[in-house]
């Protein structure tokens, strides 16, 4: 460990089973000594997106253990304390969230959902591509901010100016 201490990250989504999904595995798997990212969704699917799995095969990043889970599970009593909490679709950004405990920063990076695209099975085997392209250049900014050294509204910032960036 780098001397930093363990950033709890929460990314949210409505079904939880593709984007959210996609961001915990991508930052557990390249940053796992500084975060520990979590996903959920405000109406999760109950199972994730064959394609997600496809597209963390394909990239080489481990999927055991990953499922598509409430936001609830982290609002109750005895849940992980989360720093961050960022929301990848724009219908669970427009939600009531849960209080979440210990006031994390919070942000919201908009990625197209590609589960709803319904063209044919290789188009939207490279949708689910480029989508991952855009969180992992997104979370590979997240992953290098300085965060000891920035304040709470420079966080706040800097996560903002992250979900303004073009993928």
């Amino acid at each position: 460990m780098s001397g930093e201490r363990l950033y709890n990250v929460l990314f949210l989504c409505t079904g939880n089973s593709a984007r959210s999904v996609m961001c915990e595995a991508y930052l557990n798997a390249s940053a796992g000594d500084r975060f520990h990212a979590y996903s959920a969704g405000s109406h999760p699917k109950g199972a994730i997106h064959p394609l997600t799995l496809d597209t963390l095969r394909l990239a080489h990043l481990p999927a055991a253990g990953l499922r598509s889970k409430s936001w609830d599970e982290f609002a109750r009593e005895g849940a992980p304390q989360m720093d961050f909490v960022v929301t990848v679709c724009d219908s669970a950004a427009g939600e009531i969230c849960p209080a979440w405990p210990g006031q994390p920063i919070t942000a919201h990076w908009s990625f197209a959902d590609p589960a709803a695209f319904n063209d044919p099975e290789l188009e939207q085997r490279a949708f689910f591509l480029e989508i991952f392209r855009q969180i992992r250049n997104r979370i590979d900014l997240f992953r290098n901010l300085p965060i000891q050294r920035l304040g709470r509204l420079s966080l706040k910032h800097e996560l903002d100016d992250i979900g303004r960036t073009r993928g």
